[in-house]
């Protein structure tokens, strides 16, 4: 069953008349996050949608948003400069979207949790890999929170965190899965966003194009 419904899921670009249902997957995705008000709201969307409409996409099943992922292309200043979520992404109306760089950033994940077994995210990630090599851009890079660093933060730093979930020796579903899917950790980013699971920090990752041509 849950095969056949993975098949029925598909991922399109969002659309105006979608912007509600993402709202409210949204509160369902980041509960805690959603409660301090970090979450994005229906202006954050349409700014998305008109600043950079093909890297916005959502996963639909039946008549339903069971995910999305919110993405801008940007430039850093030099290619592994620490930052945080509102500097590299402008803020949530993505102010900071250049059609002129390298790089696509993704803002932001979102997968319904009664339909996380459906490889949604993984969809969501494809979506992103084929939109970067369609456009010739040079890689996605992106902050991942350490969500169950908290949990650990007595015993360890988040680098030593980190390697330990390399080594499969602490289950951290998020760095995890974009190990899994391919992409890198470069480096740790403190202070990336609010977030009280993650104490604030995020894992720069990248996923490099191997198709791109200098």
């Amino acid at each position: 069953m849950a095969e056949t419904t993975k098949s029925k899921v598909i991922i399109r670009n969002l659309q105006s008349e979608d912007i509600p249902q993402v709202v409210e997957l949204q509160k369902a995705s980041f509960p805690l996050m959603a409660a301090e008000g970090v979450y994005w709201k229906p202006d954050h969307l349409k700014a998305h949608l008109d600043v950079f409409p093909e890297g916005q996409f959502v996963a639909a099943y039946k008549d339903k948003i069971i995910g999305s992922c919110s993405s801008l292309i940007i430039k850093l200043d030099s290619e592994y400069k620490e930052h945080t979520w509102k500097e590299a992404c402008g803020g949530s109306l993505f102010k900071n979207h250049n059609p002129k760089g390298d790089s696509l950033y993704g803002a932001d994940v979102s997968a319904h949790p009664d339909f996380r077994r459906l490889g949604v995210a993984t969809k969501l990630y494809d979506s992103r890999k084929e939109l970067a090599i369609k456009l010739g851009l040079r890689r996605i890079i992106s902050g991942g929170r350490l969500i169950n660093y908290g949990e650990n933060a007595k015993k360890m730093t988040p680098l030593e965190y980190v390697q330990k979930v390399k080594r499969h020796e602490i289950k951290e579903p998020v760095l995890s899965f974009q190990l899994r899917n391919g992409f890198k950790f470069i480096k740790i980013l403190p202070d990336y966003m609010k977030d009280p699971r993650s104490l604030n920090y995020a894992t720069f990752i990248e996923w490099k194009n191997p198709h791109f041509v200098e």
